[in-house]
């Protein structure tokens, strides 16, 4: 349990874990049209006009222009720190005819070989990856 009693307090410190940003209620609500246009390319008839235009596809989805830029340059963190989930952005990553690994890989900045092996071998490290603001 937190030691924490204010809410906002709490979720403030979710945000201090480096590489790792938590899909909270907020995020959800920021997110909301973003993730929505996401589960609209399930559809074929969608993505078809998704790959044809896709400017004039989020015409259609009151997004915020980060949102769309975002979208547009496949810039998958920042969707996230805009409030994308990455289960409802793996529809824009497979619609492009990426695999989860690929996209995930170009997330972390690494090639896939690289990832899947880092993957194999347990994942990162939690050495230096346990606090922004502590440095550490």
């Amino acid at each position: 349990m937190s030691k924490h009693t204010d809410i906002h307090e709490y979720l403030a410190e979710l945000e201090d874990i480096p590489g790792t940003r938590i899909y909270t209620t907020k995020r959800a609500r920021q997110g909301y049209w973003l993730n929505q246009m996401g589960m609209s390319l399930m559809k074929p008839e969608n993505r078809e006009r998704w790959k044809a235009d896709e400017r004039k596809y989020l015409e259609d989805w009151p997004m915020t222009d980060a949102q769309k830029e975002a979208l547009l340059a496949r810039d998958y963190n920042r969707l996230l720190d805009l409030g994308g989930n990455v289960y409802y952005l793996a529809k824009v990553f497979s619609a492009d005819g990426l695999s989860f690994v690929q996209a995930v890989a170009s997330m972390t900045g690494m090639s896939v070989d690289d990832y899947k092996a880092m993957m194999m071998a347990g994942g990162r490290s939690p050495q230096g990856n346990r606090s922004i603001k502590g440095g550490y």
